[in-house]
């Protein structure tokens, strides 16, 4: 592994290790970017690598993709690929000739995945994002000699099992070992680097993903647009000449919804986010034909001014009438493609930091819709346990789906990664 060099916090949690101080399970929690990720890979490799050739290991993420992007590279490039070897297809790995099992955990059924087998060790990435039922058949699996789990966290509701059932759980205080990092104990980041982070984060976000703190979401969701609207309008002569992708929204309207539509260029560096139109149609009574023209019309009038459209997004849960639509457009080149349909609230946060970053503008004058849908937008006070957009009729959710569908693909791209 070569010489490396530990933060001051990362160099305590090493030093428990040394001294066989560890736990039966081991959570890292805390602030983004502060150093958990990594530490807790040398961690988990130094440990497995101490243990019994012939016991089975595992390896968790949320999915298989996000272990991969955040744990599995990583590891590699840590430790050589010589010493760690992996296939997603097998789910499998080798780390210091130990067999390592590969897991996603995004659903209930997961827990299914691991019944009947034994673990010697085991390493989960992103805990609070796991469904509980598979946390707790994971446990039951790490029944051999000094099993042992190591996790990283960020905090999300106070009232989430793992905070409830496990952190708080004064009965476990003999086999959980909780270690708290907060962006500032990560003194190898650069001093703008950490000003520009916590910039961009607000709200609830910032107090759970900068101040590390377990918080319940309400209010305002877009606070930061709200707050100072007319510091996002760009007027049309000030776009960029061009974008790296043009691509347009659909969201399809219910009963007592309407179908919503909207534009937006991302620029060629892939930094900054343009709402360029928005426009509702009424649903009720509207035959798909009639829907099909106001979205060719509206289509036309983006190619017109903007040039060449990259594609229609359009909500996934209508193929009968995204089948039409593809049809009606193909005169006009435009492709039509499935909304990818992110998790809300990562699509949430996606344009917060967005927004907070300075990333973010809209042509005030064409996007009325949008506009209206920020202001209006707050969390549901009625939900315990999660937060969830509130979503009854009072606020315009069909456009910040359409405005979400047209970039949730380039999420990644535009939002740095987290270490």
């Amino acid at each position: 592994m070569g010489k490396i060099a530990f933060t001051a916090k990362q160099n305590e949690l090493m030093c428990t290790f040394k001294r066989s101080e560890l736990r039966r399970i081991n959570i890292l929690q805390g602030s983004v970017s502060a150093g958990k990720t990594w530490i807790s890979l040398i961690l988990w490799a130094l440990w497995v690598a101490m243990r019994p050739p012939e016991y089975l290991y595992m390896m968790c993420g949320k999915s298989l993709q996000t272990l991969k992007r955040n744990c599995l590279l990583p590891l590699q490039e840590l430790i050589g690929e010589r010493n760690f070897t992996f296939s997603l297809a097998a789910k499998e790995g080798r780390l210091f000739g130990r067999r390592v099992m590969l897991e996603g955990a995004n659903d209930g059924r997961s827990e299914g995945k691991i019944r009947g087998i034994t673990l010697g060790g085991a390493y989960c990435d992103e805990l609070t994002l796991f469904p509980k039922d598979f946390f707790v058949m994971l446990l039951s699996r790490l029944r051999v000699e000094g099993a042992k789990l190591i996790a990283t966290t960020n905090p999300d509701v106070p009232t989430h099992w793992l905070k409830t059932e496990y952190l708080d759980n004064d009965a476990l205080c003999g086999s959980l070992l909780s270690v708290f990092f907060h962006i500032d104990d990560n003194t190898t980041l650069p001093a703008d680097y950490v000003k520009s982070l916590k910039k961009e984060y607000t709200g609830v976000y910032y107090d759970r993903f900068i101040r590390g703190d377990w918080v319940v979401a309400n209010g305002a969701i877009y606070k930061v647009f709200s707050d100072a609207p007319r510091s996002y309008d760009i007027k049309s002569s000030d776009l960029p000449s061009g974008f790296e992708y043009l691509n347009i929204g659909l969201d399809f309207g219910g009963n007592g919804s309407k179908h919503a539509l909207c534009a937006t260029g991302i620029s060629h560096d892939m930094q900054k986010i343009y709402a360029l139109k928005t426009e509702r149609i009424p649903a009720a009574d509207m035959t798909p034909q009639a829907l099909y023209k106001r979205v060719y019309n509206f289509c036309e009038d983006v190619l017109k001014r903007y040039g060449k459209l990259s594609a229609v997004y359009a909500d996934s849960a209508e193929q009968t009438l995204i089948a039409g639509l593809r049809q009606a457009l193909r005169p006009i080149g435009v492709i039509v493609k499935n909304s990818l349909k992110r998790e809300i609230n990562d699509r949430i946060r996606a344009t917060t930091m967005l927004m907070a970053g300075g990333r973010f503008r809209l042509v005030s004058g064409e996007c009325g819709t949008l506009i209206d849908a920020f202001r209006g937008a707050v969390w549901n006070d009625k939900i315990i346990g999660k937060e969830e957009r509130l979503d009854d009729g009072t606020s315009d959710i069909d456009t910040l789906d359409a405005f979400e569908y047209s970039f949730e693909r380039f999420i990644p791209q535009l939002i740095r990664s987290e270490k």
